[in-house]
């Protein structure tokens, strides 16, 4: 056994430790360090080997771990290593959820969101890998329902469906609120209702006849954009013979605008948009204003042309 010279009440371990009295005192009520023997007048004391122990507590502590796991890390029924290999798996989860819920906040913040908006973005953002990828095939399945396998729509619904095995440990904010606004995208009945009538229109896309070159819509109707061009003015139509030739027979051309009017939508654009971001690449810049404007200055150079009552079923 020590001899008294080596044994120290709790306040002098508590200055040797700079832990608080009460602290010691709760830890060996705890059994956590134990006293080597007892003064004179009923106080422990504890010797050297306690306060090396106490150093130990302190540190596994805050590390996170409870009273309980530093028991049994001192009593050696469970090592050190193995108590660290949960705890960051555990900590790794921590910390995926606080960046989930900060990702959320900042939405909400940006948006301006009510309670409701608040409760459904904090409900999509807990989703788990699993339940992500079911939300996406549930939209996309009931998008080509009884479309034929075959059909070439259905090798875009594919490429709608691939969404990332798990967000990135360390998600970039904008990858936490892309997943959120394309699960709301994808909740909308609007917004499935216009998918679906895009994918029975695809399904027979081999035999349409889309007229304007994608790079000339974005070139020039973007610029005539971007320039406050109008589309039914003559400057506007300047620009539309340069995208769809002026000899293009009136036929041909109103079959361009009914596809044009068919397959070109925002939402639709922003859901790739969405997509890109939460695999982790850059987002194509949006093209959709272009070929609105081009769909503008279509319709006003048929405006003395009959209109189509009906779109061609396909």
């Amino acid at each position: 056994m020590s001899t008294s010279a080596e044994l120290f009440t709790i306040g002098q371990l508590a200055d040797r430790t700079g832990l608080a009295v009460r602290t010691i005192r709760f830890w060996s009520d705890a059994g956590l360090v134990t006293p080597a023997g007892r003064s004179a007048g009923g106080y422990r004391l504890y010797d050297a080997e306690a306060v090396a122990r106490l150093d130990l507590v302190r540190t596994l502590r805050e590390l996170g771990l409870g009273l309980e796991v530093v028991r049994a890390v001192l009593s050696q029924a469970v090592t050190v290593a193995d108590v660290a290999a949960t705890h960051v798996t555990a900590l790794d989860t921590e910390i995926r959820s606080l960046r989930l819920r900060r990702a959320v906040l900042s939405t909400v913040a940006k948006r301006g969101s009510t309670i409701e908006e608040t409760l459904l973005m904090h409900k999509l953002a807990r989703l788990s890998a699993r339940e992500r990828q079911q939300t996406i095939d549930d939209f996309v399945q009931s998008v080509v329902e009884g479309i034929d396998p075959d059909a070439p729509a259905m090798g875009i619904a594919q490429s709608m469906r691939k969404m990332p095995a798990e967000l990135p440990d360390d998600p970039a904010p904008e990858q936490v609120d892309a997943w959120i606004e394309i699960g709301e995208l994808v909740a909308d009945e609007d917004f499935r209702r216009r998918v679906r009538a895009m994918a029975v229109a695809g399904a027979g896309a081999d035999e349409l006849e889309f007229g304007p070159d994608y790079h000339e819509v974005v070139e020039h109707a973007g610029r005539a954009l971007a320039e406050g061009v109008a589309p039914g003015s003559n400057q506007g139509k300047a620009v539309l013979d340069r995208i769809v030739a002026p000899d293009t027979p009136a036929a041909q051309r109103a079959r361009i605008l009914e596809q044009l009017e068919t397959f070109v939508d925002a939402r639709v654009e922003r859901y790739w948009q969405l997509l890109a971001i939460i695999n982790g690449r850059l987002p194509q810049p949006p093209a959709v204003p272009s070929f609105e404007w081009l769909i503008v200055a279509l319709r006003a150079d048929h405006s003395d042309r009959p209109v189509l009552t009906h779109q061609r079923c396909i």
